[in-house]
């Protein structure tokens, strides 16, 4: 049975930041919502895009800034995944392996489709793949709908500040932390994780 949000585990955090997503209560399983995929305009589930295949994800969903201005949390929270050598994705991630081979970081952005462009984004979401190198472009999407409310109004996400859910490989929410919570986000993954080998 999947621990309930007061149960924090080994791979289960506190919820003191769950009011960041109050949708996407910690300890049960994430729920879906439309979103729209940025480089295509195709409207598809958010949660339906993540396979089996045993890897964490890790929701951003992007504080109000647009993503190519100074004070972006979701473009700091890119590069400290994609730089900083405390960063989970490089301390976990084995040398020569995809980038994403470990953790699944995904950006939901609140501008619309026609606000921002694939090439504004940070490197981190488009991660050249496999021996070819080819960008995989599915991993940011834009909250913009016609027919309803918008996942940030779903699902209750903090609109100024954003927010990271971190989901388990089960589809369970581990974690829901600020933007700009670096330090505990790598924190986190170290309690149960091993250090990748870089050499």
């Amino acid at each position: 049975m999947a621990p309930t949000s007061a149960e924090e585990n080994l791979i289960t955090g506190a919820d003191e930041h769950e009011h960041l997503a109050a949708g996407f209560p910690v300890g049960e399983r994430f729920h879906s919502a439309p979103v729209v995929r940025l480089a295509d305009a195709k409207p598809v589930e958010l949660g339906h895009q993540a396979l089996a295949d045993g890897r964490w994800r890790i929701y951003a969903f992007a504080d109000a800034a647009h993503p190519t201005a100074s004070g972006s949390r979701l473009a700091a929270f890119c590069r400290f995944l994609a730089e900083d050598q405390a960063s989970p994705v490089l301390a976990h991630t084995p040398a020569g392996a995809d980038l994403d081979a470990v953790f699944d970081v995904r950006a939901v952005f609140q501008q619309g489709r026609r606000e921002l462009e694939t090439g504004e984004l940070p490197g981190l979401l488009l991660p050249r793949k496999a021996p070819f190198g080819l960008v995989d472009y599915e991993k940011a999407f834009t909250a913009g709908r016609v027919d309803g409310p918008d996942v940030f109004e779903a699902r209750g996400i903090d609109r100024e500040r954003g927010a990271v859910v971190v989901v388990r490989p089960d589809q369970y929410v581990a974690h829901v932390l600020p933007l700009d919570a670096h330090a505990e986000l790598s924190a986190f993954f170290a309690r149960f994780l091993r250090a990748a080998v870089t050499a």
